[in-house]
């Protein structure tokens, strides 16, 4: 079997390793998520922005593996709550937990009432990439920008998804193919652009190398 390069994707969170694969395929690089690493780190998500929390699960995944390692925060900020949950979209209805069904049930309650015109929202991703020592090498923070409907509409996605209607479509991210949403979707849109900075990487030969099943 040949060696393929490879880089640790700080999340344990395989839909969020799915999506990203799909995007980040054409660079040649295996993404191994924290769920196959059994001595990863748990990293205490306590920045108050996307950017800071990236930035630590990048960083201190990466000085503790000594690997090449990519991680991002992202979330959902609503217009109406002021950037709400934004940071805390993950366990916006019980702190101690993700629970998307809760999550989806909150941010309904607190919309309830406000006309469609109010409810605009926008997914962020915040990612960044971290050599072993520690040190960032890449970052990019982009978006996908739509509405928050009035009911649950589709079983696809995951999060928010079937809530989010991204503009310039009728249907939900719940709904919406999975080739779309790897067209549109803020972490699709990060990692577009994190491709080349890849490619470079592999053609060099800094990243590292593995024969994998």
């Amino acid at each position: 079997m040949a060696l393929t390069p490879y880089l640790i994707f700080g999340t344990g969170n395989r839909n969020k390793g799915i999506e990203t694969t799909r995007v980040i395929a054409p660079s040649g690089v295996r993404l191994v998520t924290l769920a196959d690493v059994p001595n990863a780190i748990d990293v205490v998500e306590d920045g108050s922005t996307f950017g800071e929390n990236a930035r630590k699960k990048a960083c201190e995944q990466a000085r503790h593996l000594r690997e090449w390692t990519l991680a991002e925060d992202s979330g959902i900020c609503v217009d109406y709550l002021d950037g709400a949950p934004g940071v805390h979209s993950a366990r916006f209805a019980l702190m101690d937990r993700c629970d998307n069904k809760r999550n989806n049930q909150l941010l309904l309650e607190k919309l309830e009432g406000v006309p469609v015109e109010k409810r605009t929202a926008y997914y962020a991703c915040h990612m960044v990439l971290s050599d072993p020592k520690g040190d960032v090498k890449f970052e990019v923070e982009e978006y996908c920008c739509g509405t928050i409907l009035f009911e649950e509409t589709g079983n696809g996605g995951f999060g928010y998804d079937p809530l989010f209607r991204p503009n310039g479509y009728s249907e939900t991210f719940g709904i919406l193919s999975p080739e779309i949403k790897a067209r549109i979707s803020h972490r699709a849109k990060a990692t577009r652009i994190l491709v080349p900075y890849l490619v470079d990487l592999v053609a060099d030969g800094t990243l590292p190398m593995k024969q994998f099943d």
